[in-house]
């Protein structure tokens, strides 16, 4: 009985502390996950009052996120009021940078992942995101934008989209180590060693526009020059020092007629026109001058051909007209080229009438290529 009335008076003990312990605040038994940014002040609890506990302060790591998308909000909406205005928020955005973003940000548009989705892409700064890396949710306003003439893509260069140096008749070069901003040099070396079997006496070989010495090391063409090019003016001017200055004016009849030697005047040059680019279609080029005509697939200098020597057919084709002719590019496949010259690869007019051409150059992929020349003399009355 008495060992009952202990167990029972134990019991008792043990009830007590567990209502003692109820009654103790949450706050207290709770692990503090915060003890770095304890609450500046604590309210006064009352016990008769029901408690309504306010929601546990953001530490600085969750804040710095909201702040962070806040101030792109901010930067997003000026962008918006200075769009009106193209050419002053180009000009201020290199010098510029938003008061608001820390140093280690380099713009409001260096992370396109944290943009708000109720901004266009295509409304960030175009100095640091290109146009055509713009997400998919901002086509929609980017296409709008091009209708306003602020951004619009670029045509692509005709023939770019593929490697045409395998071709007869091109250089095999791809580029220019000494290319500039406004000239890209060029500099050819012809030198030949002919074999004859007919072995002339007087070393001449007659019947070829490239071959003209056999048994002898000559120069065929020393060639210096290059393309001048700045904004929409294109120039071009290339040498021909050695045998073709003596071999291309012998085959020219107009420097007979009239007064003036043409063939002094023009020796030197396989090469020399100026012209205008004019930003329609996909490129439109207007030259005047001394240009290479192309009749044919094999170039006029010997570098640029499969063969060394064409045959006799493309040997007396035009090699060059002096004269204008207009390129136009439709798209990056096609070329449009007409011609107005003096005459059938002459300097001048040797019989009285100017000559029209035409070629058309349709290249539909990076392996085929169709050329069509079509040249005729016109009649004056």
């Amino acid at each position: 009985m008495r060992a009952f009335n202990q167990d029972r008076r134990i019991f008792q003990l043990l009830l007590a502390a567990l209502l003692c312990a109820s009654m103790v605040p949450n706050r207290l038994l709770a692990d503090d996950k915060d003890t770095s940014n304890p609450p500046a002040k604590t309210a006064p609890s009352e016990s008769d009052a029901p408690r309504i506990e306010a929601p546990a302060p953001l530490t600085e790591r969750e804040r710095w996120p909201l702040d962070r998308v806040e101030q792109l909000e901010k930067r997003v909406a000026e962008l918006e009021t200075k769009s009106n205005s193209p050419a002053a928020a180009t000009a201020a955005a290199p010098f510029s940078q938003p008061n608001s973003l820390s140093p280690t940000t380099s713009s409001a548009a260096a992370s396109p992942a944290v943009v708000s989705p109720s901004s266009s892409a295509a409304e960030v700064n175009p100095n640091v995101i290109p146009a055509e890396n713009v997400v998919a949710s901002g086509d929609a306003q980017a296409t709008e934008k091009g209708k306003l003439g602020t951004a619009k893509p670029l045509a692509m260069e005709p023939f770019a989209f593929a490697d045409f140096t395998w071709l007869t008749g091109n250089a095999r070069t791809k580029e220019s180590p000494m290319d500039t901003k406004f000239f890209t040099p060029e500099i050819r070396a012809d030198v030949d060693y002919i074999y004859d079997f007919n072995h002339p006496k007087d070393n001449t070989i007659s019947g070829s526009s490239e071959v003209f010495r056999a048994n002898e090391v000559q120069v065929t063409q020393l060639g210096v020059g290059g393309d001048f090019h700045y904004d929409n003016v294109r120039a071009r001017l290339m040498t021909q020092f050695g045998l073709y200055s003596q071999t291309t004016p012998r085959n020219d009849a107009s420097p007979s007629r009239g007064q003036w030697n043409l063939d002094n005047a023009y020796r030197y040059l396989s090469e020399a026109y100026g012209g205008y680019h004019f930003n329609a279609l996909h490129g439109v080029n207007v030259d005047a001058g001394i240009f290479m005509s192309y009749i044919g697939l094999f170039s006029y200098y010997q570098f640029d051909n499969w063969a060394y020597q064409p045959s006799y057919v493309s040997s007396n084709t035009p090699w060059f007209f002096n004269g204008v002719r207009i390129q136009i590019f439709p798209t990056e496949h096609l070329k449009i080229e007409p011609w107005f010259t003096n005459g059938w690869q002459s300097y001048g007019r040797f019989n009285g009438r100017p000559g029209v051409g035409f070629q058309l150059l349709w290249r539909p992929n990076g392996w085929l290529s169709v050329l069509g020349n079509q040249y005729a003399l016109v009649r004056m009355p």
